[in-house]
């Protein structure tokens, strides 16, 4: 496993967190004593958004975008 002394991590972390991503964990060490091993993680965990609460709550007729066309047509004198 590579080891990386703390401002080379800092230099180069975009780097080191994609080769991390790949596959490659990497540890980073202090005086060469190490400190912390980076690695991936399998699956990162998803946010649940603002709206998840009304999945499912609601439906959206499959008309929606042309509920309403014939009067909005007649109000601009269409």
């Amino acid at each position: 496993m590579k080891v990386v002394n703390i401002h080379d991590a800092k230099t180069n972390l975009s780097r080191l967190i994609a080769a991390a991503v790949a596959g490659e964990p990497f540890v980073i060490a202090r005086a060469g004593k190490p400190l912390v091993k980076v690695e991936a993680i399998a699956e990162a965990p998803r946010a649940a958004g603002r709206l998840d609460i009304l999945k499912g709550a609601m439906r959206v007729p499959d008309d929606f975008d042309r509920m309403g066309g014939e009067d909005i047509a007649d109000l601009f004198g269409g």
